[in-house]
């Protein structure tokens, strides 16, 4: 599967580190967390077990999976817009 992703996103003079870590097959879940200054803003969990028991082959099941991490990273983006992290 997919390891994850990280990002940096700058709002209102400052900059976000937005990090999403796979926690493996065995979990079928996603953690995603937001970091300002080494400080944690946020630590979520997001499952993906209803996309594994979809049955559908490995590489589709990446591409989906790089779908649901992309969007949680948006989200997020979105969310730092609104001044959720202010």
């Amino acid at each position: 599967m997919i390891i994850g992703l990280n990002r940096v996103f700058e709002h209102g003079g400052k900059q976000y580190h937005l990090q999403i870590e796979d926690m493996g097959l065995e979990n079928a879940g996603f953690e995603v967390r937001v970091y300002e200054g080494g400080t944690v803003l946020l630590n979520k969990r997001v499952s993906y077990e209803e996309l594994l028991a979809q049955g559908l082959p490995r590489e589709e099941q990446e591409q989906k999976l790089r779908s649901l991490m992309d969007k949680a990273l948006h989200t997020v983006e979105a969310a730092i817009s609104r001044g959720r992290f202010q």
